[in-house]
């Protein structure tokens, strides 16, 4: 057996694309049939030209940007956007059913607004995993921002604070593959970071690929029931001192490449640390002033913040959409409350219905539905992949222990075998249902989508194949994610 020493694909023009497996497996039968190793390069140059062997299916290489929606915590999809009739009591939501703009499709009063523009998204009613061991939110988070789990995982089913040796959230690998070309932040994750208990950022860095893809955290002071703290926004780091103009800065930039030419030795110490690069890149984000710019929420007409919810996760989104306008590949807004905890949390152990009505529920509709109308009515659906989703749903029995919690008669625990999502924008079809839950929502009743599938499916938007592979930290090689795509979301 021959080995090709050195990455792969480490001197090819676009070495940051890799190999998929699928491409090594060809690789390693071309002695049977000849094909030499320039005609292996000369073939995939041709398939990197025209994108994959995927390249020509539904959905391939229509997303330039996308905002994810991270309802962490664990939204009762039963109560919210895949109602029950006709089952028990102990099933059934407390919230009244009502039409939405899709033909025989129901969502709960909790959620008028979002009922009158759900022609614009699909809805996934049948998100569907089997958890290894306790399903709780970590592990769960740590899956659908990866697609990976981890063998350490305490008893709770936490895991582990965030290391290097992490794999990579879905937006870090989105930014290295497909980088920006304008001085603009490639990646924001906002208003505060994934967390259950003391485990903070899990399955929201670069992990091993590097902080340099490490999103830029905009978390603002304030505690999580602080509903003004966006109109706090503190962006220090991309602000040029008063007395520091744009072209002294670029004077002093030209002064330090004068210095390194001087400095053979020490240029050629830390050419591996791409110093230079990310200089450049910080300069000029900095000098363009857009990042800035896009954080202006108060430059926004009243009207609109107000039809976002004036509150952290309204004025997030909205300020998702600036950050989008202004040419961020990856925006990630995280809901603005801990996974576990109560008040506007997802995580409705106790006390669902009163909690859901007056909290979490009016703010994700007013918002959500804004976000939708306005995306779309700029144009920024065409281009734009949303994504809207929780670490799993919630059971369809009340009061019952799935994960070892306590849950009140009103109350529903962890449930991964059976819950919704939405996605929407860059080629997603609209108005459409794709798969459907049983008679109590506690498993689907077709068409079961893995959030690894959905992960696959937001790479293959972008026109990267999902079994690319990159290196970890022992330069051992990893697919994007083990999973395909799921095209049928595709018009």
């Amino acid at each position: 057996m021959f080995r090709i020493p050195g990455q792969l694909a480490k001197d090819l023009c676009d070495s940051h694309l890799g190999l998929s497996r699928r491409d090594v497996l060809r690789i390693g039968g071309a002695g049977m049939v000849g094909l030499t190793l320039n005609n292996i390069f000369r073939a995939q140059a041709a398939a990197a030209a025209s994108g994959t062997s995927a390249a020509g299916s539904p959905g391939w290489g229509k997303a330039k940007n996308m905002v994810m929606i991270y309802l962490q915590g664990g939204p009762s999809h039963i109560d919210l956007w895949d109602p029950k009739l006709n089952v028990p009591d102990k099933v059934r939501s407390a919230f009244n059913t009502i039409p939405t703009k899709i033909p025989g499709h129901h969502f709960t009063e909790i959620l008028p607004r979002l009922a009158k523009v759900n022609d614009k998204f699909t809805m996934i009613n049948s998100m569907s995993y089997t958890p290894n061991g306790l399903f709780n939110h970590t592990a769960a988070i740590y899956q659908i921002m990866t697609g990976y789990t981890t063998d350490k995982v305490s008893p709770s089913g936490q895991l582990e604070p965030p290391n290097a040796k992490d794999y990579p959230n879905f937006g870090s690998n989105i930014i290295r593959l497909r980088p920006l070309d304008e001085p603009m932040l490639p990646f924001v994750m906002l208003p505060r970071p994934l967390q259950e208990s003391n485990v903070i950022g899990k399955g929201g860095t670069a992990g091993f690929l590097g902080k340099s893809y490490d999103p830029y955290t905009l978390y603002p002071d304030g505690d999580d029931m602080d509903m003004l703290k966006m109109s706090r926004i503190k962006i220090d780091d991309l602000q040029l001192r008063p007395d520091l103009f744009s072209v002294r800065l670029q004077r002093r930039a030209r002064l330090r490449e004068a210095l390194s030419d001087q400095m053979p030795a020490i240029e050629n110490a830390v050419k591996d640390m791409s110093l230079d690069d990310y200089y450049s890149r910080a300069l000029n984000l900095i000098a363009s002033g857009r990042a800035r710019d896009a954080f202006a929420l108060d430059r926004e007409p009243e009207k609109v913040r107000e039809s976002y919810g004036k509150n952290t996760f309204g004025q997030s989104l909205l300020l998702a959409r600036r950050l989008i306008e202004a040419g961020t590949r990856v925006v990630e807004v995280i809901w603005p409350k801990v996974a576990n905890s109560d008040n506007h949390s997802w995580d409705h152990h106790v006390g669902l219905t009163k909690r859901m009505k007056d909290q979490s529920g009016p703010m994700l509709d007013a918002g959500l539905s804004a976000f939708f109308d306005d995306m779309d009515s700029r144009g920024l659906l065409d281009e734009t992949l949303v994504v809207a989703i929780g670490e799993f749903g919630r059971s369809p029995e009340k009061g019952v222990s799935t994960s070892g919690n306590g849950n009140s008669a009103d109350g529903r625990d962890h449930w991964p075998y059976c819950y919704t999502s939405i996605v929407a924008g860059a080629g997603i079809k609209r108005g459409y249902v794709h798969g459907k839950s049983d008679a109590t929502a506690s498993s689907p009743a077709d068409s079961p989508v893995h959030p690894a599938e959905l992960l696959a499916t937001i790479y293959h938007a972008f026109g990267i194949d999902p079994e690319t592979i990159v290196y970890n930290h022992l330069n051992q090689p990893r697919e994007l994610v083990k999973a395909k795509a799921v095209t049928q979301l595709f018009a």
